[in-house]
């Protein structure tokens, strides 16, 4: 369906200010912290005094409505002056107001009272998924749903629970984040907030949590059975790239193709998609060779990125590591004098379950985590 982009500028902008003291927030009717990456048009006005012009996208509310949705003029003001400053906006001097914009103001639990399995510390049993979590409402809500919804089944049915790591989807790096820093803030998750994204990508979600599928057994024979077949044909790809050799002519004449200087030397499909602006599939005809194009975008990726992946593979390791050494969910921090003040008060606040979730504690140092790691060995030796 078409969209359509406007402009709230100084007309808009100026009655906003005007009417300030009637938004909700501005107001002081609610006293919330707005969200950051979605503000309203007030939060605009006031921190932006020097925008010209704010954008304004008109988006359909669906296939069956004449409804259009307002995107970048959210609000609290009165509804007669959201109408007045909307016939303000080009493109809108005759507009009809369906619905009016409105505020909600949330309370939240500090997710650091959260083990990584979203269950609440204090209440065993008890779990807590979405904006309860302080998080925003949308996909951070729906992937929390899940990993509680998850654990709350594992805990009925006596299993272990369902924690996945900040290298095995986005989801990992969201509770996280949640559990091990808090928020100060509506959180939203991007995925530069991931140390490990070029592992998190789309082509691989299959690839990174089937195993789990298959252990909790949540796929019947024929999505077992389908999956199965998808990564053995991306595993084919991978292995035919690496057995086919493209002769120097083949290889040169593609190469010509896209700008490249010419090969001397007969050289692997797989090295060959290495070079910018090679495809695999191109790379694989060259040498005679014919594929699925679905089956493709795994394995080329693979090969092109090779040298990034493996190194983020390998400090994703060296984290699961940490994450291995569990921490016990008692231990005193405030009689351990070799951290520092401020680590002995976060990490009694946060009880991280991994020393890696400690690391990712604010205000918990190198230095604090090797007296931390030594403090838990002797007391492990005391206690054996």
């Amino acid at each position: 369906m078409p969209c359509y982009l406007t402009w709230a500028g100084p007309e808009v902008t100026d009655t906003i200010r005007a009417h300030l003291g009637e938004s909700a927030l501005y107001g002081g009717m609610i006293s919330g912290r707005g969200p950051r990456y979605c503000p309203s048009i007030e939060d605009k006005v006031v921190k932006f005094p020097a925008a010209e012009r704010h954008q304004v996208f008109l988006e359909p509310e669906g296939l069956d409505t004449d409804e259009m949705y307002v995107n970048g003029l959210s609000t609290s003001l009165p509804p007669d002056v959201q109408l007045n400053f909307l016939r303000r906006v080009p493109g809108l001097e005759s507009v009809r107001m369906t619905r009016p914009g409105y505020a909600i103001e949330y309370d939240y639990f500090p997710p650091t009272q959260l083990t990584p399995s979203l269950e609440v510390r204090a209440v065993p049993g008890l779990f807590m998924a979405g904006q309860i979590n302080g998080t925003t409402g949308y996909e951070e809500a729906a992937g929390q749903g899940a990993a509680a919804g998850l654990n709350a089944a594992a805990r009925a049915l006596d299993l272990e629970p369902v924690v996945l790591r900040r290298d095995q989807a986005f989801i990992g790096v969201l509770v996280d984040d949640l559990t091990s820093r808090g928020v100060d803030e509506p959180y939203r998750l991007f995925t530069s907030r991931s140390e490990y994204r070029l592992l998190l990508r789309q082509d691989n979600a299959l690839r990174r949590l089937f195993p789990l599928a298959i252990e909790r057994g949540l796929l019947s024979d024929a999505e077992r059975r389908n999956a199965e077949d998808r990564l053995n044909r991306e595993d084919s790809v991978l292995e035919t790239a690496d057995r086919t050799v493209v002769a120097a002519h083949a290889s040169s004449a593609l190469l010509s193709r896209v700008g490249l200087p010419p090969s001397a030397n007969p050289v692997k499909a797989s090295e060959l998609v290495k070079r910018q602006g090679v495809g695999l599939v191109a790379a694989l005809q060259a040498g005679g060779v014919a594929v699925e194009p679905e089956a493709v975008e795994w394995a080329e990726i693979e090969l092109k990125y090779e040298g990034y992946l493996t190194r983020e593979a390998a400090a994703a390791a060296r984290v699961s590591r940490m994450n291995d050494f569990a921490l016990p969910l008692d231990l005193p921090y405030y009689e351990l004098g070799s951290l520092s003040t401020e680590a002995r008060e976060k990490l009694t606040a946060v009880r991280p379950s991994t020393l890696g979730q400690a690391s990712r504690v604010p205000g918990v140092s190198a230095s604090d985590l090797q007296n931390l790691l030594a403090a838990v060995a002797r007391r492990q030796v005391r206690f054996t």
